[in-house]
């Protein structure tokens, strides 16, 4: 499987300044109300994430699907000692460059413009983070398998929630973009079934299912 898909690739590469600009302190009346209909799934998928790399100090990190960074940088500024971030735009890694940068963690922090199935057998990290990348996967069960084999101790992951107005807004936005792929709980379920790992949870946050796998 190929990380990047091309038509994803180039969205995301173009879309880096306004995705990296969500997570920023636009203070206005619009971002607000925007962000408390449209993006409330982002902010519970970011605490939830961070909360559950604990402990975190002294503890190596994927970030599949980095984006903008701020899961990287986060965790590093918090005690990670080493961040990996991969991404298929390369926008979203100038970014991420950047932010680490600012932040001052960018000696713990590496980005990379890489397909995450290019890691050889055998490489492991404690925690891996796939945010908000299911959403353009075609064979999800394929990504799955392949995180667990790179994770020692906890994964993470999103996985839009389909059905409903605000779904199928999305999926109107999104045709012209990239393919975008979307679950009810029972295809989650069937995404994981049967797969090597300890435990699983799964749980609501607003529009994404938050799914924890303790490897």
């Amino acid at each position: 499987m190929n990380m990047s898909n091309e038509r994803t690739s180039q969205f995301f590469d173009r879309y880096a300044q306004d995705f990296s600009a969500i997570y920023g302190n636009k203070n206005t009346l619009v971002n607000s109300v925007v962000n408390q209909v449209f993006r409330r799934s982002m902010r519970l998928r970011y605490e939830k994430t961070i909360a559950g790399c604990f402990p975190i100090e002294g503890k190596t990190v994927l970030d599949i699907g980095c984006g903008p960074g701020h899961y990287s940088v986060e965790l590093a500024r918090r005690g990670a000692a080493k961040v990996h971030g991969v991404d298929f735009a390369e926008g979203m890694i100038d970014l991420s460059k950047r932010h680490a940068k600012d932040a001052g963690v960018e000696g713990r922090t590496e980005f990379e413009l890489k397909d995450f199935f290019a890691f050889p057998e055998g490489t492991k990290y404690d925690y891996t983070i796939v945010m908000g990348f299911m959403d353009y996967m075609a064979d999800p069960r394929k990504v799955v398998e392949k995180v667990i084999s790179l994770t020692s101790s906890r994964a993470f992951f999103s996985f839009p929630v389909d059905g409903g107005l605000l779904a199928w807004q999305r999926k109107l936005r999104y045709k012209s973009r990239c393919e975008l792929f979307m679950y009810d709980e029972a295809a989650v379920r069937r995404v994981v079934a049967g797969l090597n790992y300890r435990a699983l949870r799964i749980e609501e946050a607003s529009r994404d299912y938050f799914v924890t796998i303790d490897v």
